[in-house]
């Protein structure tokens, strides 16, 4: 992987600025991904020889009174309540994984029926053989894991089909320092108009980090030049605008700054949570089961290229 960058210390990067009449020769790209995701994404930019530039404007991270709110809906007899756990994010499964080290494995008691495991894209590649083996012990027959062909919440809504009073558990992240996005509690909307009973446990926090998590982007702007930036959350959006205001700055003076910057959204729901806070989004990767579509049509928008991506 490489060693990530950020614009703060980073003020003479050596790229061109983004022409819509030519195509750059190393572009630069900035990020606000939450550490525990930069080094992927970055790594896949730097593999279309673009240079990253790492702007983190949230943490996403159990914390312990996440983990022990977590650990209660995973004794014994409150999983012999519940029929499926729906995992909306990558973080969600590692705190779940971390609360099963400290508990009695495997963690499903005996029963006949089949317990459903949902959950996103590339997340499931956590859902291995040693997380089936913790949960479930050798019979991993026991367990249905389901992985929706359109990676967002309602796709996992759709895939879990209807619920007929069933119980499902929902690790969602408890926010901190901002306000919390409409995709957890419209998440919880449609499971249960779709017939489930949804159990909302708070397994880890997405923070902001804080008035200076926006430095990088302000000092950019005295020379160094950006050609896009990358949301992966609408959370990383209103926390690099929340950081913007400290500084006196807005999402308009960003765009004047750099009025050829190309905005690239992680999926539909971001796209959709970056124009709800104002940000106007020009590539939304078609592709949300994993970063690789975002990287791909963010390529081909800078270099003139047509792409199904986009």
């Amino acid at each position: 992987m490489p060693t990530l960058t950020s614009t703060t210390t980073m003020h003479n990067p050596t790229t061109t600025m983004h022409n819509p009449t030519t195509t750059t020769n190393k572009p630069t790209v900035a990020f606000t991904t939450p550490p525990n995701y930069a080094n992927r994404l970055s790594h896949l930019l730097t593999l279309k020889s673009i240079t990253p530039l790492w702007c983190p404007t949230i943490t996403t991270e159990p914390t312990p009174q996440t983990l022990s709110s977590l650990a209660l809906h995973l004794s014994p007899h409150s999983l012999s309540l519940l029929s499926a756990i729906a995992f909306p994010s990558r973080t969600a499964i590692t705190a779940f994984s971390t609360v099963s080290l400290s508990l009695t494995t495997p963690l499903l008691p005996p029963r006949e029926d089949t317990f459903i495991i949902a959950a996103l894209g590339k997340d499931v590649e956590l859902i291995d053989s040693t997380f089936l083996l913790n949960f479930c012990g050798d019979d991993i027959s026991r367990v249905n894991v389901l992985v929706p062909t359109i990676a967002t919440p309602s796709g996992l809504v759709q895939l879990l089909g209807t619920g007929r009073g069933r119980k499902v558990l929902c690790p969602v992240p408890r926010v901190v320092g901002l306000e919390e996005p409409p995709v957890v509690p419209d998440f919880l909307r449609e499971l249960e108009a779709s017939g489930w009973v949804p159990i909302r446990v708070d397994a880890y926090e997405t923070r902001w980090l804080g008035p200076t998590c926006g430095k990088g982007v302000v000092e950019l702007s005295e020379g160094g030049l950006l050609d896009a930036m990358v949301f992966t959350s609408s959370g990383e959006v209103e926390g690099l605008l929340k950081s913007l205001r400290e500084f006196g700055w807005d999402w308009e003076m960003v765009r004047r700054r750099w009025p050829h910057l190309v905005v690239a959204a992680h999926g539909p729901v971001t796209a959709a949570g970056a124009e709800r806070l104002g940000v106007n989004v020009d590539v939304v990767s078609a592709r949300s089961d994993s970063f690789q579509g975002v990287v791909d049509a963010v390529e081909a928008k800078l270099r003139g290229l047509d792409s199904s991506c986009m």
